[in-house]
């Protein structure tokens, strides 16, 4: 399958990877900076003939990839979206899938016309840990959901956000809800049933003076099956990443994954005994090397076979659009001072440019 990467930044390293295992015909790379096309195809060893681009345009007309990975920045993704789109192309798209639900409404319906796959690049749903849990949820072992949290405590300093200008603003970002949060927002709401009835946030800036969005944002989340959720977010941890949790809690079970991108299962209890939690904990116990995890590699095996079999990827459009949809509804909560009722009407991170001048 003929495959090209638009975007080779902080994120690229793992799509590459995630190609190469998957044994994608790897055509071109495309980045506005020559130098970071580079230094990716030296470090991976990208084969010679690789094509180089700085305009993405140019790569879907001359190469015609079947499918493209879109690691840009993240309020550019739906506009290159649309594009590849409209040339035919199969999507990965990095998360957040677009920065309103205007944009995200608009890949969905044009991918479906176009009769392409669409992706949200939410890895963390493959993690081994995730997908036991995943289990337990489709098989009822909870009974009746009660709660669940989903904590991110990360640290991101000048530096981070000084590498990229795009970074914390509203027109290309958002903050620390929108960018590191929204991976462990998806298992959230994707874990106690999808649908939302309302929503209470706050969000502040509190220690990145440099940056227009928020760096903690908190938020209570009322579902429809009666269950309930509560994330905390933010990127103030002192002096350094600390954890990403996912606690679920049902009237028959208790569970929580944690490590630092929710990789490590270190509370499993159930009623009905079906399995021992000490057996459990050992077997789906990951160690990635950074908070991206190994869940590149299976989510593009995924997308290649629902390409072939003409199915919808594990992570489709939709699954982006709702961690979407919720990151917003808290910024709008958070910004009006009150609860919001979902399904969210159109809104954008433009919507908030002037939230903490």
């Amino acid at each position: 399958m003929k495959y090209a990467l638009i975007g080779c930044g902080r994120i690229s390293p793992n799509h590459i990877a995630a190609a190469q295992k998957n044994k994608l015909d790897f055509a071109a790379i495309c980045d506005t900076v020559e130098g970071n096309m580079d230094e990716k195809i030296a470090k991976f060893e990208l084969p010679r003939g690789i094509h180089k681009y700085t305009d993405y345009k140019k790569l879907l007309e001359k190469e015609k990839p079947e499918l493209v990975a879109i690691a840009t920045e993240s309020g550019k993704h739906a506009k290159i979206a649309m594009d590849c789109i409209d040339a035919g192309c199969n999507l990965i798209i990095e998360k957040p899938i677009a920065l309103s639900l205007h944009d995200a409404d608009q890949i969905i319906k044009l991918a479906d016309e176009k009769g392409v796959k669409v992706c949200a690049c939410h890895q963390n749903r493959f993690n081994k840990s995730i997908q036991k849990i995943r289990e337990a949820i489709e098989r009822k072992r909870f009974g009746k959901l009660f709660y669940g949290t989903a904590h991110v405590r990360w640290n991101r300093n000048w530096d981070y956000y000084s590498r990229a200008k795009w970074r914390g603003t509203w027109e290309q970002d958002g903050g620390a809800l929108m960018n590191q949060c929204i991976h462990n927002i998806d298992l959230l709401r994707w874990m106690m049933g999808d649908e939302i009835e309302e929503v209470i946030g706050m969000t502040d800036k509190l220690n990145h003076e440099y940056i227009e969005a928020e760096d903690m944002g908190i938020a209570l989340i009322k579902f429809s099956n009666g269950s309930y959720g509560i994330v905390e977010g933010t990127t103030d941890i002192f002096p350094h990443n600390l954890e990403e949790t996912l606690y679920i809690f049902g009237a028959k079970g208790t569970v929580k994954a944690g490590g630092h991108s929710v990789n490590i299962i270190e509370e499993w209890n159930f009623a009905d005994y079906l399995d021992d939690p000490e057996k459990v904990k050992k077997e789906f116990h990951e160690n990635p090397p950074n908070v991206y995890g190994f869940g590149h590699t299976p989510l593009y095996t995924d997308v290649i076979e629902a390409v072939i079999n003409n199915r919808k990827p594990y992570v489709d459009g939709q699954a982006g659009r709702r961690a979407l949809e919720l990151v917003l509804g808290i910024y709008q909560s958070a910004s009006e001072g009150k609860k919001i009722s979902f399904p969210l009407k159109d809104c954008s991170t433009l919507n908030f440019k002037n939230r903490f001048r």
